[in-house]
């Protein structure tokens, strides 16, 4: 399901998806380091670090994936808050809103470190089947020392 009031740039970054449609995105071979934030427009901590998404989008695009994926339909099955703050935000980076309920039930299946809270970050270098997972709020270049980690 895609929200359709936004530019045709914007439609394509805002997929509804369930979790095994994120399995798979985190699973597919890429020659890019994937970044997968989890976030919620109810998270402080997590609108905080955003602009450092949108920094690593902007400046590193073309060895480095990322990937927002929302987790407020957990609370609010109503997807517009989301668009609303992605079109005010102008978020520019993909945007996944993953509909998928009981965080508790699947969250093992994303990492077996993450407890549940947000923000939390999945940065994986597909080539080498390398992972780093950071479950707390990212510090300001924090990001472009993990991927030079992982490159």
């Amino acid at each position: 399901m895609y929200f359709s009031t936004q530019s045709n740039a914007q439609v394509e970054t805002l997929k509804i998806i369930k979790l095994s449609d994120l399995q798979e995105i985190i699973q597919s071979p890429s020659e890019k380091i994937r970044v997968i934030n989890f976030w919620a427009t109810w998270c402080a901590p997590c609108i905080k670090e955003l602009p450092y998404f949108e920094k690593l989008n902007q400046d590193r695009s073309s060895e480095v994936e990322v990937i927002l994926v929302s987790m407020d339909l957990d609370l609010d099955q109503n997807p517009d808050k989301v668009y609303k703050f992605v079109a005010r935000r102008e978020i520019k980076s993909k945007v996944l809103l993953l509909n998928e309920s009981d965080p508790n039930s699947w969250i093992n299946q994303i990492d077996e470190r993450w407890s549940g809270a947000l923000p939390a970050t999945l940065i994986i270098n597909p080539k080498t089947g390398q992972r780093k997972f950071i479950g707390k709020e990212l510090q300001e270049g924090e990001l472009d020392k993990v991927i030079e980690e992982l490159l």
